[in-house]
């Protein structure tokens, strides 16, 4: 065993300072002045506000935002901010939306903004006799779960309706409770967790099983935010390219190796826009895969088909647990731009807004794999990360990535040998 290895058992790290933090972490891992300067500059977000929304904070990890064009939602033009780091994302959202724009855009709709809590309950001696009386005292809960937050209340929200299953599974039967519940303009997950936090001990009491977990379930399929837009032939190349698509979809469908890249393109314009306006993207990603499987089957979150004027059609409903109010939303002061640009006026609006973002992402993503092929126009952008990767500043990073691109070889050998080709040229 190596005595001099530095150790990760640094006593009281939490309770350090910044500056202190940053010159432990320094000292472990040999960062040099350079290194300690990039964690000291913490872009757009204060480092004292940084250092309240994360434990042990050193620094941040700053994520371009870019802006989606051309996007017509319900008659209204938007713009849509989208923070990622991959490229072509924005670009695809922009031309998916150009080429339905002048047929009316997108259309959208909202099942409602009503969040589930569990409370999971075992050791219960008589579970389907449990389960009624849970379900007989429905107003009693209603009213302590209301009583957990009155402004909720206020605002119009608070508690809808009482859901409970009984469930068999490797560890014996388990009665499981679900507080359904309208959180308005809020995520809502640490008003549900309170709720069932409260009314944990008194269906235990009631039941004489076990009380055990109590959190919200993040598949909101009470939340479903909808989405559909029609192409026109004329506007996406023809018939071949329709038929392309649709025969993608399929594919899609019927597959999970697929359906997981499929899907995964949706989320990556569905997680662009929960990012930048400060949501919860973990939460929105669990609940769309959740979702996609509901059949028993992970599937495909879109639905694509043609219509009866030949034209190409497609849908979306996906869960969309977003808010306006609470956490970072109302904390990153880049979120809160962010939600300016996109002049959301209430969580449902949001929501909706990013079921159409994630509709146009699937369309050019299927459309440049059914035609061209992806890498075309991911590879052109990616370029440009390939000529920075290899030191091109300024205008060598356009003169380099263009030759890549010409070559059809977006690799960082090349690029550093175009790089010194250019810069021999011009000694």
């Amino acid at each position: 065993m190596d005595t001099h290895a530095p150790s990760s058992r640094i006593g009281g790290f939490h309770k350090f300072n910044v500056a202190q933090r940053i010159d432990s972490v320094a000292k472990f891992a040999q960062l040099d002045d350079a290194d300690k300067a990039l964690l000291q500059n913490t872009g757009n977000l204060p480092a004292e506000l940084a250092d309240h929304l994360i434990e042990n904070f050193i620094g941040t990890m700053n994520i371009p935002v870019g802006i989606a064009t051309n996007m017509k939602i319900d008659g209204h033009d938007r713009l849509i901010p989208m923070a990622t780091e991959e490229s072509s994302v924005v670009a695809a959202v922009c031309n998916a939306a150009r080429q339905c724009y002048d047929n009316g855009g997108f259309v959208t709709s909202m099942s409602g903004t009503e969040m589930i809590a569990q409370i999971q309950l075992t050791q219960v001696p008589d579970p389907q006799h449990a389960r009624l009386k849970i379900l007989e005292r429905k107003e009693t809960i209603r009213e302590m779960c209301d009583a957990c937050d009155p402004i909720l209340v206020k605002l119009g929200g608070g508690f809808r309706d009482l859901e409970v299953r009984v469930l068999d599974t490797r560890g014996g039967t388990m009665v499981v409770t679900h507080l359904i519940v309208d959180t308005r303009d809020a995520m809502g997950a640490n008003a549900v967790n309170t709720m069932a936090e409260r009314i944990a001990p008194h269906i235990a009491e009631w039941t004489l099983g076990k009380s055990n977990l109590r959190i919200l379930s993040n598949l909101a399929d009470r939340r479903l935010a909808r989405a559909r837009c029609t192409w026109r032939l004329a506007d996406i190349g023809g018939a071949e390219v329709r038929d392309a698509m649709v025969a993608a979809y399929h594919f899609a469908e019927a597959d999970p190796y697929r359906a997981a890249t499929h899907n995964k393109g949706i989320m990556n314009g569905i997680s662009a826009v929960v990012m930048a306006t400060g949501n919860d993207t973990r939460a929105v990603e669990a609940g769309a895969h959740a979702y996609a499987a509901r059949s028993g089957r992970y599937s495909s979150l879109s639905t694509w088909e043609v219509s009866a004027e030949g034209d190409l059609v497609g849908s979306i409903e996906i869960p969309m647990a977003v808010g306006l109010v609470g956490g970072a939303t109302k904390l990153h002061p880049c979120a809160k731009v962010a939600l300016k640009v996109l002049n959301a006026k209430t969580a449902e609006d949001l929501a909706r807004v990013i079921a159409a973002v994630g509709l146009a992402q699937n369309f050019s993503a299927m459309k440049a794999l059914a035609t061209t092929g992806i890498q075309k126009g991911h590879m052109s952008l990616h370029s440009q990360n390939i000529a920075m990767m290899a030191g091109a500043l300024g205008e060598e990073i356009d003169l380099v990535a263009r030759v890549l691109v010409e070559l059809g070889t977006v690799r960082l050998d090349v690029a550093e040998e175009e790089l010194r080709r250019f810069r021999s040229a011009r000694v």
